[in-house]
């Protein structure tokens, strides 16, 4: 029996033209509210359409209402965030390489971020939205994506700022995780079918050939950061595994925005504990390059556990060879059984808002190639 959702994608999908323009007009005052909800509402329609008629198992809002993947919670909804005005960027992952890496490379600001000034609150709900019209109007299995702890911790940690509520990121990202941990409860009571939680810094970090080495000759040890990673994910993931009719993933990425990537190297260094330890069933994991290392990692996945190969492009617009796919999948088999296996991109196609460099209809063509090598190749 193959894997559930054998065809799957990671969650954010390109943007209409269209509402990107509308999403500008209505931040700078030239568009009412109505009208631009209105236009978001039809957005997301169409992207779930599309989905639908390309095949993938489960489908997702594209993230239309976020600003970018790490962005689940609307302004208002978390307590004691305070903005502050061009913070250096801490630089805690590699330099961006691909297109246009020099420019991404030379924003060393970032223009009003809010970050914890306080003891950070949970005031109100971060997906209630997006939950209730997918449940409306998803017509398939549906799912919702969430930044791990860690991951939305490296956007509101602010040294010198932070540091007066909590003495370290973790220990930020010990509060965010009750919290994520309370919206991950409240979208299983909303019907959920699939919770995701993106997870960076085990390969972006630990397993990163250059940043790991970093870690090391500052002092950090990779391999306790690791053990504090699972900890907090877990904590997020408390009581969610299990649930009947909800499956759990968590996607491990090298970086993803407009094409680019800044991480580079096996998952072998996290693999062991990681993929034993983590409370999830499935992982998603980027295997469309050499940057990945081999599968030989995935020889730790416990019987239980299912891998979303990630070997099809979401950054290039080339499609891949089916039986180019068909030999990958085989290469995998090799540590994995098949009912463990299925296929997606290896990441969104809109980590960002504006969306990596391909067209709505190229977008199109890589989800029908997914949902083909999954209904063909897997069973």
């Amino acid at each position: 029996m193959p894997a559930p959702y054998a065809a799957d994608h990671v969650g954010s999908l390109l943007r209409p033209p269209e509402l990107l323009e509308a999403r500008t007009a209505f931040a700078e005052g030239r568009m009412p509210e109505s009208e631009f909800k209105a236009l978001e509402t039809a957005s997301i329609l169409q992207v779930l359409e599309m989905q639908r008629a390309a095949g993938i198992d489960v489908v997702t809002d594209g993230e239309y209402r976020r600003r970018g993947w790490s962005a689940p919670a609307p302004e208002g909804t978390i307590e004691g965030l305070v903005e502050v005005d061009g913070s250096p960027i801490r630089r805690i992952f590699d330099k961006w390489r691909g297109p246009n890496a020099d420019e991404a490379n030379e924003s060393a600001t970032r223009q009003r971020a809010q970050v914890a000034g306080a003891r950070l609150r949970k005031t109100g709900r971060f997906l209630a939205e997006d939950a209730a019209f997918l449940k409306q109007h998803a017509g398939a299995p549906w799912k919702v994506t969430m930044p791990g702890p860690m991951s939305m911790t490296g956007g509101m940690f602010e040294p010198g700022v932070s540091e007066a509520a909590y003495a370290t990121p973790f220990a930020l990202a010990e509060d965010l995780a009750g919290m994520i941990n309370d919206e991950m409860r409240a979208l299983i009571t909303d019907g959920i079918s699939y919770i995701q939680m993106d997870s960076l810094h085990y390969v972006e970090r630990v397993a990163d050939i250059n940043v790991r080495q970093r870690m090391i000759e500052s002092g950090e040890d990779p391999d306790a950061y690791l053990d504090e990673l699972i900890r907090l994910d877990n904590i997020a993931l408390a009581g969610i595994r299990g649930t009947p009719g909800v499956t759990v993933g968590l996607h491990m990425c090298r970086g993803n925005n407009r094409s680019r990537w800044h991480a580079e190297g096996s998952y072998e260094p996290v693999a062991e504990r990681a993929f034993q330890q983590l409370n999830v069933d499935r992982f998603l994991l980027e295997y469309e390059t050499e940057r990945a290392g081999g599968f030989e990692p995935l020889r730790f996945i416990p019987r239980d556990k299912t891998v979303v190969l990630g070997i099809i492009s979401s950054k290039l617009p080339e499609l891949e060879a089916v039986d180019d796919l068909k030999r990958r999948v085989e290469e995998a088999s090799k540590y994995l059984s098949a009912d463990q296996i299925a296929v997606s991109p290896q990441c969104g196609f809109a980590s960002v808002s504006t969306g990596n460099l391909l067209t709505w209809d190229e977008q199109r063509r890589k989800l029908e190639l997914v949902a083909e090598v999954a209904h063909r190749v897997l069973g």
